[in-house]
């Protein structure tokens, strides 16, 4: 016999109604908790978003008066009233623990690549999609400045120390205190002198999107691309016959190229009016004003003047960032060769390579040898036998001592790319040679001393870093940066 006890339906019902309020009760509790949740994490890591935008100045031209359209940057990044007090631009990208806020995946790099890549980087521009709210299509050789961890590595792998990211943070940081309102830096060659600092920021991966330098960043770049509204592309407000004009606007547009790359390449796109049609227009004009010679001469003079291998160089790195923009423009790999072939008009039997002959230089030593090697690595003849013979004759014959006349920081910027692109045992060679120079003579504050000790005498074509303190301390951060800017060119790294 069994026992067992059924319930009466007025008792099963009540037993239904309380398992139905006691689930509904327990989502509703759920649901509660989850919000209560997302409110403390926005509370505690979400600060406000504050972002004072800088304006971007139209510039109407044939009118008989001024006329000026304000524009403002936008980022996509949801801003709140600041007061006005406020000038720090903060913009932070969810989910990310880089302190540069842009998430790098994991990657291996194993092909030989530039800064801006060689013929290997190819179509590594756009197709993957492997970033995760950063940096998602761009090359693996532009990806490792964007983590602190891919830096440090990157820094071990290759000879450096940490030392080295110490050096270039403390440079960043007088950087960002000596940045004028405007956005610009110094009192003369202003867009030569920002589209620097704009590099050496780059070169570190500190962007818009950068916590601690996003508004400097994003000032100089308006800065820049309010100069080329104003004089319709080119970038430099000097227009005579003198050399500054020449080199002002190559630097200012390598600059704002890669501020073009990072800006589209971003995810979601940071969008800054007028970014890319003065991009466009100011690496259009290098282009078309090509010297007859191959070169680039003084004042952009088509046919005679005087061309060198100086301004040759920065028209090149311009033209290189431009390629990798996206942009269209006309005519470019033709100018890329023309340049290298004029180059190597000024190749030594040594394998020096001149400055505007291939006469031995005054000072005893071929110093723009590392441009030239440079520009032919960037453009794909980084293995031809011009190339080959002015890494041998870096490789023999360069020296540094920052406090002695063998202190050309101009020299060692070209040089310590060029060779750390050569990879293997000349670039630990002259791994050995540049990199505690540079670290031993930096100033508290984070710039660097004057060379030689403030005496005349410096082996280099045009010291005139000796003079301009923004000048020297840029070329400095950006030959420390090279542990991560570039890659060897063996794409295997240094032992």
């Amino acid at each position: 016999m069994s026992l067992h006890a059924e319930l009466s339906p007025e008792a099963a019902e009540r037993l239904h109604r309380q398992r139905r309020n006691s689930t509904i009760s327990s989502i509703a509790i759920a649901l509660l908790s989850v919000a209560l949740i997302i409110t403390i994490l926005g509370v505690f890591l979400l600060p406000s978003l504050e972002q004072e935008v800088p304006t971007i100045v139209t510039y109407k031209a044939k009118l008989d008066e001024e006329v000026q359209d304000e524009k403002k940057v936008q980022t996509r990044v949801q801003k709140k009233p600041t007061p006005p007090s406020a000038s720090r631009t903060k913009v932070i990208v969810a989910s990310t623990v880089s302190p540069t806020a842009i998430q790098v995946p994991d990657i291996d790099v194993t092909t030989p690549s530039l800064d801006f890549g060689d013929a290997d980087l190819g179509t590594g521009w756009g197709g993957s999609g492997l970033g995760n709210g950063g940096f998602g299509n761009i090359p693996s050789s532009m990806k490792k400045r964007c983590s602190r961890d891919d830096r440090l590595a990157r820094l071990r792998e290759s000879g450096g120390t940490p030392e080295c990211e110490d050096a270039v943070e403390k440079a960043l940081q007088w950087l960002k205190a000596t940045q004028s309102a405007d956005g610009s830096w110094t009192k003369k060659d202003k867009p030569a002198m920002t589209g620097l600092a704009l590099l050496t920021y780059l070169g570190r991966c500190e962007t818009p999107l950068s916590v601690e330098y996003g508004d400097s960043v994003l000032r100089a770049i308006t800065y820049l691309v309010n100069v080329g509204m104003e004089k319709d592309g080119f970038l430099s407000y000097d227009d005579g016959k003198g050399n500054r004009g020449s080199y002002e606007h190559a630097i200012a547009t390598y600059a704002l190229a890669e501020a073009t790359t990072f800006c589209k390449q971003s995810s979601p796109p940071i969008e800054i009016p007028n970014l890319a049609e003065v991009t466009r227009k100011a690496g259009q004009f290098i282009i078309d004003n090509q010297n007859t010679k191959g070169g680039w001469a003084y004042g952009y003079r088509l046919q005679g003047g005087h061309v060198d291998s100086s301004v040759c160089a920065w028209q090149v790195q311009a033209l290189k960032a431009c390629e990798h923009t996206g942009l269209e423009f006309k005519g470019l790999s033709r100018a890329a060769s023309r340049a290298l072939e004029f180059l190597e008009t000024l190749a030594a039997p040594d394998g020096g390579i001149g400055y505007a002959g291939r006469s031995k230089p005054k000072v005893g030593y071929y110093t723009m040898t590392g441009g030239g090697l440079l520009c032919m690595q960037m453009f794909g003849k980084g293995n031809s036998a011009v190339a080959r013979n002015a890494a041998k004759y870096i490789e023999e014959n360069t020296r540094f001592n920052y406090n002695g006349r063998e202190s050309d920081l101009y020299g060692h910027y070209y040089e310590a790319q060029a060779m750390m692109n050569r990879g293997g045992a000349q670039w630990r060679k002259y791994n050995e040679i540049f990199r505690d120079q540079l670290l031993n003579n930096q100033n508290e504050d984070g710039s660097w001393k004057v060379p030689n000790n403030g005496q005349a005498g410096i082996r280099a074509v045009a010291p005139h870093f000796r003079e301009n303190d923004h000048y020297r301390t840029t070329l400095a951060a950006l030959t420390l940066e090279v542990y991560y800017r570039f890659l060897p060119g063996t794409g295997a790294g240094v032992r």
